[in-house]
């Protein structure tokens, strides 16, 4: 296959150079997201390295060898940053600067200046050394990342099998990259390559950053900004899915729903922030006195509510009385005592509608307070 290197270089500087543009616009409209930033970064040092390896031939053959390469070096260690920082970690700076730092020394090795194998050789691995490192950050934090990293632990897996296949093939070809030439030799196929890993990975890059960015919006949306508790959104949609599942499987549920006793009184004699500080509490209580596949949520000002997939109406009484008793134990300061009536309802007596086991679980509700409040009420006895 024969190509147009002066096209192709062109193609490959263009490329680079707008990729990084764009992604160092997407970095300055979010603020929070530094990988964009990194990535901006090794897409124009790569640009940079490109444009200077492709001043060989025009007298400044030195420059290009030694500096062009330095930069790639570096937008490959950039590469590596970048990936450090999506799951997390801080970027190793002595790590990101050394496959650039090590180029240097060697290009002062007077044999490795003149050998242009070895200098393909170290090169290539160098690339394969930062693309592996990659590919390690993203496998070890892919379950905690937020979102699906295997197009692009693929895409990496695949550059780095092309660079050692491609040393493994070099056989010692000149290469002459002039504005004149044209090749199928080895700068051709690593400069196509180049171009097209530099898209896919910018692209995979932005996608990754939008996944996680949406699941964070799509927790945030879900939680109460007060308790760190599901709101009451969050909570319905996930009840009626786990009904609906206990429907299906003949399983019992149960709903509780807590009211805090006299909180206007607490709002009104020890002030607001009090009042946020005894929900807290009481929200840490709920949420440490359920099971794991239990659901809770804050559904209004003092209301919370709790779905117990699996529990009879004896679990549930039992379940409410012992976050009854945690509750009462609660001490703040200022003499702050609080105390909460819970009502519970079972589905195998009311049916497995979400909206009909509030309703009965606030008329428990409604009979737990009647009765002098502080207590557990199961409704239909």
């Amino acid at each position: 296959m024969t190509l147009h290197l002066p096209t192709l270089l062109l193609l490959d500087i263009y490329v680079l150079t707008l990729l990084g543009g764009l992604m160092l616009h997407a970095w300055w409209r979010s603020a929070n997201e530094p990988t964009l930033g990194y990535m901006a970064g090794m897409l124009l040092l790569a640009a940079l390295g490109a444009l200077v390896i492709s001043l060989r031939g025009i007298g400044v053959d030195g420059l290009s060898m030694v500096f062009g390469n330095l930069l790639m070096r570096l937008a490959t260690g950039m590469g590596w940053a970048a990936m450090r920082v999506f799951v997390g970690r801080r970027p190793w700076w002595p790590g990101v600067t050394g496959g650039a730092l090590l180029w240097g020394l060697l290009c002062l090795w007077p044999y490795f200046h003149e050998s242009l194998t070895l200098r393909v050789i170290v090169g290539t691995l160098i690339s394969v050394v930062y693309t592996a490192l990659a590919i390690w950050e993203l496998w070890i934090a892919r379950r905690q990342v937020g979102a699906s990293v295997a197009p692009a632990i693929g895409m990496l897996s695949f550059h780095a099998l092309f660079c050692i296949g491609l040393v493994l093939l070099y056989r010692g070809q000149t290469i002459e990259p002039t504005w004149t030439s044209e090749s199928g030799g080895f700068l051709i196929w690593r400069l196509l390559e180049n171009f097209l890993i530099s898209i896919g990975i910018a692209f995979v890059t932005l996608a990754m950053v939008r996944e996680r960015a949406e699941q964070r919006y799509r927790v945030v949306s879900e939680r109460d900004p007060l308790t760190d508790i599901g709101n009451r959104r969050a909570f319905t949609e996930t009840a009626v899915a786990r009904l609906a599942r206990c429907a299906t499987e003949g399983r019992p549920a149960a709903l509780l729903l807590c009211d805090l006793d006299h909180f206007k009184r607490i709002n009104d004699g020890h002030g607001h922030a009090t009042g946020d500080t005894v929900l807290i509490a009481f929200g840490q209580v709920l949420a440490l006195g359920i099971r794991q596949h239990d659901v809770c949520g804050r559904i209004g000002g003092e209301e919370f509510a709790c779905l117990l997939p699996g529990a009879d109406p004896a679990v549930a009484v039992q379940v409410a009385e012992r976050i009854r008793q945690k509750c009462g134990e609660l001490h703040f300061e200022e003499r702050v005592r609080i105390s909460v009536s819970i009502g519970v309802a079972s589905a195998e007596r009311v049916g497995y509608d979400l909206s009909r086991l509030l309703a009965s679980a606030d008329r428990a509700l409604y009979q737990a307070k009647a009765n002098g409040r502080d207590r557990v009420e199961l409704f239909g006895g």
